[in-house]
């Protein structure tokens, strides 16, 4: 309930101080999100988190596909495998580019 209570307080500031800010405000703040977000830098960043995310989340399926794959039921494997894009248990399988990940 204090929780609730927090987030209830929390929207109950933002919304006077965003309707006492107004509409030049806003825009003010949307233009230099617009600019944040459209900066190579930025950009170059977040495609590298993207990257490397999707990478640390196949090893991790990997891994676990590894280890309790025998436990589970074999349409369950398929899936992870597939999702992953994992056909076999070979580690030069072919990416979304048709090149190898070596």
């Amino acid at each position: 309930m204090r929780h609730r209570w927090t987030f209830v307080t929390g929207l109950a500031v933002g919304y006077v101080i965003g309707a006492r800010a107004g509409r030049e405000r806003y825009e003010q703040l949307r233009r230099s999100a617009q600019r944040f977000a459209e900066n190579p830098a930025v950009r170059n960043t977040v495609e590298s988190a993207s990257h490397n995310g999707r990478e640390a989340a196949a090893k991790a399926a990997n891994a676990v596909t590894d280890r309790v794959g025998d436990r589970l039921p074999p349409s369950v494997v398929d899936r992870v495998r597939e999702a992953t894009g994992r056909k076999g248990s070979s580690s030069l399988d072919a990416d979304d580019w048709g090149t190898t990940n070596t």
